[in-house]
């Protein structure tokens, strides 16, 4: 016999009631919901955090808010299995984030004073550290995409102090790595290249490239992103007006490929 699937909800807590309740019926009676892991289900939930991410980009308010009801399913789903071993529970987890809010807002919810965003971040890495943080980098994931790992840590050093003073420095900064990078590439007259010494040197101009768009406010994640799906937009135009004409790109010179991609940029 079907089960009745909970109506809809009207406030949040009994969305979120109703969501937890469909969630139990799965796992009992759905055949791919009951073999799921939590090591099952990780990479699914990377690529749901991905696809939040491309509707963020998108500014598509529909497909974000579907896209956060797809991760907020993975969310509960974790929690379920986690439960069936009476290794937490989504109230655990749920007063456990409320706990951590408190505890690191102490402006908020204490006697603490602050001036501005640098304060609370500062203390919320302070708290962490007498939280049993080794390290005020320690909770830099190791699996992050280099770029995004690289703001994160500079945005951690930040947050106790570890910075520059003003964009200047910053700037001065990078152009020393770009000369160093240009001095390693071009090490010998016979273009012989240490590309190990070569690659160190190009990853330090990258860093400090993140450095000064974090430090005058731009995420360099999104700005790359950006120009990825620019050049994307640009490129398939390319092909596009190749294929009206009857033509191959492998067939075609840089000059004529660059009268269309001329083109793409004003489309």
């Amino acid at each position: 016999m079907p089960i009745t699937a909970p109506i809809a909800a009207h406030t949040p807590s009994g969305a979120f009631e109703r969501l937890l309740t469909i969630m139990d019926d799965l796992r009992i009676n759905c055949p791919w919901d009951k073999k799921q892991t939590l090591e099952s289900l990780r990479h699914l939930t990377i690529e749901e955090t991905y696809e939040l991410s491309d509707a963020i980009l998108s500014g598509e308010m529909e497909e974000i808010k579907k896209e956060l009801g797809d991760l907020m399913l993975h969310l509960v789903f974790y929690a379920r299995i986690a439960s069936e071993t009476d290794s937490f529970n989504i109230t655990g987890v749920l007063n456990g984030i409320c706990d951590k809010l408190i505890n690191r807002h102490p402006h908020i919810y204490s006697d603490t004073h602050v001036n501005n965003e640098d304060d609370v971040k500062r203390n919320w890495e302070q708290i962490k550290l007498k939280e049993g943080n080794k390290s005020v980098l320690g909770g830099v994931p190791a699996s992050l995409p280099a770029l995004v790992k690289a703001s994160r840590i500079q945005e951690k050093a930040r947050g106790v102090g570890f910075d520059w003073d003003n964009k200047e420095q910053v700037w001065a900064k990078v152009e020393e790595e770009l000369q160093e990078f240009k001095e390693e590439y071009n090490v010998t007259g016979d273009n012989t290249i240490d590309h190990d010494k070569a690659e160190g040197e190009f990853g330090d101009l990258l860093f400090s490239l993140i450095n000064y768009a974090r430090f005058i406010g731009i995420n360099p994640e999104d700005a790359l992103e950006k120009t990825n799906r620019k050049f994307i937009k640009r490129f398939q135009y390319l092909e596009s007006k190749a294929k009206e004409q009857g033509k191959n790109l492998h067939d075609m010179n840089l000059a004529e490929m660059d009268v269309f991609w001329e083109e793409a940029k004003k489309v």
